[in-house]
């Protein structure tokens, strides 16, 4: 299953909200959901049953009563456009199979399913699954803090609750030094290095473009296009300004 110390590389996307589908709203699904939604996301949020859908209802962005394995039903509600799509339908296996099978087929960038066994797990990432939840051993809140921070750049998990991330600096950094910052006491994590060298102000590779490792002082300032390497709680990193 899912390892606790993982290493993921995915695109920046700077300030974009991301958009979210969360399909099966049991209790890991509606936690992730109402998790997803407090840190600023579009969450489309779908089950097959009207209960759990009402209760979510006015916390996420859309809440629709459907089949998932319905093509044309997912695509009218949006599902489609979404960024990441989590399939925790529970204990129907194969209705999670088709699910994950039909969004691969929509070209969805990355998607998580749940499963119960290694068996389980080999099939769903076969049919199209980029990563597997194991709801009963993962929190809801621990998958929402992962897939907000897959939107920064590099990160590694350290432990269930911290992270070291590589992140692009916010504008509004450009030109301060790190006293006037006071990054730990202002945003609750440590900056423990700059990557320097990596693109320019309009986001385009320098010549030559090998980036250079800053260890940070309270003098040095920051330069457009650096990268913040920097570790803290989950909270406070998806929370760390984008601009």
């Amino acid at each position: 299953m899912t390892n606790k110390n993982m290493v993921r590389n995915f695109s920046s996307r700077g300030a974009v909200t991301k958009k979210y589908a969360v399909i099966g709203l049991g209790r890991f699904g509606a936690g992730l959901a109402r998790a997803l939604a407090r840190a600023g996301g579009e969450v489309i949020a779908v089950d097959r049953e009207s209960r759990p859908v009402e209760k979510l209802r006015d916390e996420v962005t859309i809440a629709a009563r459907l089949d998932s394995t319905d093509e044309d039903a997912l695509r009218a509600q949006g599902v489609a456009e979404v960024d990441v799509a989590v399939v925790s339908i529970g204990e129907n296996f194969e209705a999670t199979a088709l699910t994950v099978a039909i969004l691969k087929s929509m070209e969805i960038p990355y998607i998580v399913a749940r499963a119960e066994s290694e068996i389980q797990e080999r099939i769903l990432r076969a049919v199209g699954a980029h990563d597997v939840s194991a709801p009963e051993h993962e929190s809801a809140l621990r998958w929402a803090h992962r897939l907000e921070l897959s939107a920064v750049g590099h990160y590694i998990e350290l432990g269930d609750a911290h992270s070291l991330v590589s992140l692009p600096a916010p504008r509004s950094f450009v030109g301060r030094t790190l006293v006037d910052l006071d990054v730990r006491n202002q945003f609750g994590v440590n900056l423990i290095a700059i990557e320097r060298g990596t693109t320019d102000e309009q986001g385009e590779v320098p010549s030559p473009a090998v980036p250079t490792m800053v260890i940070p002082r309270g003098s040095t300032k920051i330069q457009a296009g650096d990268a913040l390497l920097v570790v803290g709680e989950n909270e406070a990193i998806t929370a760390f300004p984008r601009d």
